[in-house]
């Protein structure tokens, strides 16, 4: 059952908004990478319009819901957002994930399609590769203690302060591994493309995810699709916000039909 436009989406606890909207003319829900929180897109309102409202995902085991037991499946995952998201997607609203979060936010696009419900109007994928793409690394979730903490660090999306610190390590580790292990347990399974515009982003310097990865996502979609790139490696969402945000916002104005741009393309 879905609630108003006015339904109120931080009094769930899958979700901050540091800026409530009372009648959003569209929410932008924000999926983080493996290890991440909602705290990662804590400050985009700023740069974005007032009538969007910005709903940072906050998974289990991580921040404000620390205490709570984080998902090992991707299943399991999937089943807890699509119930705690259906609320909110009275209005028109985009998804937008990075590494983790892209492959998260387009599995749950595939969820909510197959439920006959609202779909995103624009699905932003970053700093992962397509779906189907089997994988580049061997799985790390695992590995012993100290081989887990040697491939965080190889991966450069964990602070040295973080990593230099052993009781802090002693608190993040589970909660990558445990994310780790979403990731690398996840069997894609081929479907219909779902007819949502996609936009893809990435790091010029992402030694991860090239450009053919991105360009992969291309035929997930019935929709328009279109891809860009940014200074930085794997993790440039961090470090070229403002470029960033230019571009997310663009798309946002799109998506409300306040400007032209790639949504308009077949």
């Amino acid at each position: 059952m879905f609630m108003t436009s006015a339904s109120k989406v931080t009094q769930s606890p899958w979700f901050q908004v540091a800026r409530p909207v009372h009648a959003p003319r569209l929410r932008l829900f924000c999926f983080s990478y493996a290890g991440g929180n909602a705290s990662t897109y804590r400050d985009w309102h700023k740069r974005l319009p007032d009538d969007i409202e910005v709903c940072s995902v906050q998974l289990p085991g991580r921040g404000s819901r620390f205490k709570e037991r984080a998902h090992t499946s991707l299943n399991s995952l999937l089943d807890a957002l699509q119930d705690a998201i259906q609320p909110h997607i009275g209005v028109p609203y985009v998804f937008f994930g990075h590494s983790m979060g892209a492959q998260v936010a387009f599995e749950l696009s595939r969820r909510l399609r197959d439920m006959g419900a609202r779909l995103p109007s624009c699905l932003i994928v970053s700093g992962r590769r397509g779906p189907h793409r089997p994988p580049r690394n061997k799985p790390i979730h695992n590995l012993p203690e100290p081989e887990f903490r040697e491939e965080i660090r190889r991966l450069n999306g964990t602070p040295e302060e973080a990593l230099s610190n052993p009781e802090l390590m002693d608190i993040i580790s589970p909660i990558l591994r445990a994310d780790c292990q979403v990731v690398e347990t996840w069997a894609y399974q081929p479907s219909q493309p779902i007819d949502v515009p996609v936009l893809a982003l990435g790091g010029v310097k992402d030694s991860q995810v090239s450009v053919e990865d991105l360009e992969d996502w291309r035929s997930v979609t019935n929709g328009p699709f279109t891809l860009q790139l940014f200074s930085g490696d794997h993790f440039f969402i961090n470090h070229v916000t403002d470029a960033l945000l230019n571009t997310i916002g663009q798309t946002l104005d799109c998506v409300m039909g306040r400007a032209d741009g790639f949504l308009s393309r077949r």
